[in-house]
């Protein structure tokens, strides 16, 4: 197993996880209550940001995904 995919995948599970709650933020918050570090965020704006939450869900079903693809069962060796 390569070095880096020891730490690669729990990685990939934990920004996959923070996307989706990111997605699901957008989606619930008016951009007047978005965090201040949220792109999109608007003074007195009642605007919500569907499209950024759709973003951040894509991509963290690809991390997941990613993930999931990294964790699989490796193919045996082939003997000669």
């Amino acid at each position: 197993m390569r070095e880096y995919a020891r730490w690669l995948v729990p990685l990939a599970v934990i920004v996959g996880i923070a996307l989706i709650v990111v997605a699901v933020v957008y989606w619930i918050e008016p951009a007047r209550s978005l965090p201040s570090f949220f792109p999109g965020h608007e003074a007195g704006s009642s605007h919500r940001h569907v499209k950024h939450g759709i973003a951040a869900f894509l991509l963290g079903l690809a991390c997941l995904a990613f993930a999931w693809f990294q964790s699989g069962r490796k193919p045996a060796a082939r003997a000669t």
